[in-house]
């Protein structure tokens, strides 16, 4: 979800807010895109690779036989001639959980000496046995079996914690594989009762808790997931990893007060605690301290503590730099591009869509959507004019941009669609407007953009920036342009608008715009659809 240990752009085009949001985020329903194209989320890693071992995995592996005595050379495991069942086999007298079975848990404790959770108290030590029996039948995947065996559990051993984590761990997996939310709210519920037992284990509480807040937050339930996140820090107050939470916590509901409160407590006790830094230096840039947001950032990223090699991170230290005139900025950015956050270091948008065509200008032609161009640039007079009364009689309804887009200057829009839907009351001022793009679905269904009208005066700069999404390419159909002194750069083109005429470029890619006119500037921004999106994914794809 977040970046969490698992855990919105120029010439009068804003990006939506989801750049310069919460560095944390929650997903509901889990479902993804159809076909070959997969969309990436938060930063995550928008290249495939290929399958087989990872370097981590193979030193798993390597250091497991190693350490039995049954490693022979390099080449015995990177070509899968390792007997795993034999190896496996041996491997049982290291099981660290007491589950019957070798795996990755019992892997680290192994090899990094991890401490045991301590899960059992004296009771559940007496029914070890069976509650060893479910939970075998969850790891193998026999979940609603699992289920079923932890229910005559509960109803066998009602004061056992064991049973009742047991119970809520099989729900939580029969959520996830039934894709049911209905399921998924009886394991937080479940995972409540199990903290709640009397004479609960403290790493069973911790464990249960941290699980209940996570799927609270999955859901959408914020507010409850700030109440468990809550609870835990008041049962736990020396754990700064709980408090890191916290602050995410506070961070989903937009209460950034109190997450700094809480990453500064954080940072007060564990200087060098990276998760802290980077949230820290996040926050101080939303709060446009952007000068100090940068070392918090840099070397929280730089920690490589879990959570912080996220994309929002370079994404927002890269933006920092650039404001201060700091050349490093691309820098990191490059270094975000290699680490997979990325798509290049011009294009840095962090909710995409793998594959999907990329490049910072285009054509009509190239687009498919000549008819929507040639409707505008017909009927181009009508659109200003529109516009042109809206700013006469009623200034107000252009609102300034709001995102921190500026340096300077004069910036605002009046909005008649918003992530696929339609401003009903805007509309009322521009109607022949709407009605001529009520036509053109590719435009008005975009829930990942706007249409809107953009008026800009002499004096503005707006900020390097990139929209959040590469599902989007950005219309601008200039309708009032001065002679000079206007110009829009995307990645490292420059171009100028001209009456009657439309503009077309990917803002996924990074853009900067300049008025230094001196009259103002009436653009009219009409967002749609990547044209390479299948009708499937330009439905479920989430809104932004």
């Amino acid at each position: 979800m977040a970046p969490r240990k698992n855990a919105k752009g120029g010439g009068g085009n804003s990006s939506s807010s989801s750049s310069s949001s919460s560095p944390s985020s929650c997903t509901s329903g889990g479902s993804s895109s159809a076909g070959a194209r997969k969309e990436t989320k938060h930063g995550g890693h928008k290249n495939g690779r290929k399958g087989g071992l990872s370097g981590s995995s193979f030193f798993t592996w390597f250091m497991v036989i190693a350490l039995l005595g049954v490693w022979t050379s390099v080449a015995v495991v990177w070509f899968d001639l390792v007997d795993y069942e034999e190896v496996l086999g041996k491997l049982g007298i290291y099981d660290a959980d007491g589950d019957g079975d070798f795996d990755v848990d019992d892997a680290k404790v192994l090899l990094v000496k991890k401490k045991k959770p301590k899960l059992l108290n004296k009771f559940d030590k007496t029914i070890k046995a069976e509650l060893d029996a479910a939970e075998k039948l969850r790891k193998r995947g026999k979940i609603e079996e699992a289920v079923h065996a932890f229910e005559e559990l509960v109803q066998k051993y009602p004061q056992s914690p064991g049973a009742r984590y047991g119970k809520a761990k099989c729900e939580d997996d029969l959520a996830e594989m039934k894709r049911s939310n209905e399921i998924l709210r009886r394991a937080i519920k479940t995972y409540q009762e199990a903290a709640s037992l009397p004479d609960v284990p403290a790493d069973l509480v911790k464990l249960s808790l941290k699980r209940r807040s996570d799927r609270q937050q999955f859901l959408g339930h914020m507010r409850g997931s700030l109440l468990t996140l809550q609870k835990l820090v008041e049962l736990f107050p020396d754990d700064t990893s709980l408090k890191n939470d916290l602050g995410v916590g506070y961070l989903l509901i937009g209460d950034n007060d109190s997450a700094k409160k809480i990453y500064e407590e954080v940072l007060n006790v564990a200087p060098n605690d990276g998760f802290a830094k980077v949230h820290y230096g996040f926050i101080l840039k939303a709060q446009n301290k952007i000068a100090e947001s940068i070392p918090y950032l840099k070397e929280g990223i730089e920690s490589g503590d879990p959570g912080t090699d996220d994309g929002r991170f370079y994404f927002h230290l890269g933006d920092a730099m650039q404001r201060v005139g700091n050349k490093e900025a691309y820098k990191w950015y490059e270094l975000g591009h290699q680490r997979g956050h990325f798509a290049s270091v011009w294009q840095r948008s962090l909710y995409n869509v793998h594959g999907l065509k990329a490049q910072p200008w285009w054509t009509p032609k190239e687009t498919g959507y000549t008819e929507l161009v040639k409707s505008l640039e017909r009927n181009w007079k009508l659109i200003r004019d529109e516009g042109l009364a809206v700013m006469d009689r009623a200034q107000g309804l252009f609102l300034p941009e709001d995102e921190n887009l500026r340096e300077k200057g004069d910036w605002s829009q009046f909005t008649l669609w918003q992530q696929g839907r339609k401003n009903e009351n805007a509309c009322k001022g521009a109607p022949k407007t709407c009605s001529l793009l009520d036509k053109f679905p590719e435009t008005t269904g975009c829930r990942r953009g706007q249409i809107k009208y953009s008026v800009m005066h002499p004096g503005t700069h707006v900020w390097p920036h990139t929209g959040p999404t590469n599902c989007r390419l950005r219309m601008h159909l200039g309708l009032v342009i001065p002679k000079e002194g206007c110009k829009i750069r995307c990645a490292n083109e420059t171009k100028t608008w001209e009456e009657g005429k439309v503009l077309i470029f990917d803002d996924s890619f990074e853009h900067e715009v300049w008025q230094d006119a001196t009259s103002f500037r009436l653009i009219f921004i009409v967002d749609v659809w990547h044209p390479e999106l299948t009708p499937h994914q330009r439905r479920s794809l989430p809104a932004i």
